[in-house]
């Protein structure tokens, strides 16, 4: 019996471009984070009105993920795949602009709609929403991508039959600097799910 774990496929968000499995699929210079994100949604033909209300890490979360399971995941139907995210800044984005409408005595609107879809847990729960995944989610705040933790989680996860596959990665956001790396894990793939090879993907 086979126990190795692969990576499937992977996709990679940084520089207003998008990767696929290594390859470029989209590349929007000279335009700020929204705009970029945008435009990277309906390239990929994504539908979720819903997305247009989250926040940046929310939607730099939400179109790396759809892009990897937009083909694996059945529709209509619950798929069993895990969740497993981490960041450095968690929602810190969101907060420092909310704070700054607090101290901008002029304009004093703050409002708790900002945080309406903000959050780290909107970034899997709106996943998982969308594809009906019911297996585990979490995501967690490291200084830095913790590949040794991530990897034993995912393998663990599927050696436990918690899940039958896992969507791993790092999606950081603050201040228009960002970076996303979103892979899948399962039980065949492109490459061996090891720590050495999930750093060489990460580090391109």
């Amino acid at each position: 019996m086979n126990t190795e774990n692969y990576i499937s496929k992977y996709c990679q968000i940084e520089n207003n471009t998008v990767f696929v499995n290594g390859e470029k699929l989209f590349e929007l210079k000279d335009v700020g984070f929204s705009e970029f994100i945008k435009n990277a949604y309906k390239e990929f033909e994504i539908e979720y009105p819903k997305f247009f209300k989250m926040d940046n890490l929310s939607k730099l979360a939400f179109v790396t993920s759809e892009i990897i399971l937009k083909d694996v995941c059945e529709k209509d139907q619950e798929n069993d795949i895990a969740i497993v995210f981490a960041n450095q800044s968690s929602s810190l984005d969101t907060d420092v602009k909310y704070q700054n409408s607090i101290q901008d005595k002029e304009n004093y609107f703050p409002s708790p709609a900002v945080f309406v879809y903000t959050l780290p847990n909107i970034c899997v729960g709106e996943i998982s929403i969308k594809h009906q995944l019911k297996s585990e989610n979490a995501f967690f705040v490291f200084e830095n991508f913790n590949t040794k933790f991530i990897t034993n989680y995912a393998n663990q996860l599927i050696k436990s039959r918690k899940a039958e596959s896992v969507l791993c990665g790092w999606v950081e956001f603050y201040q228009e600097k960002y970076k996303s790396f979103v892979y899948l894990v399962s039980k065949d793939g492109l490459l061996f799910h090891n720590e050495k090879n999930i750093n060489t993907l990460y580090n391109k």
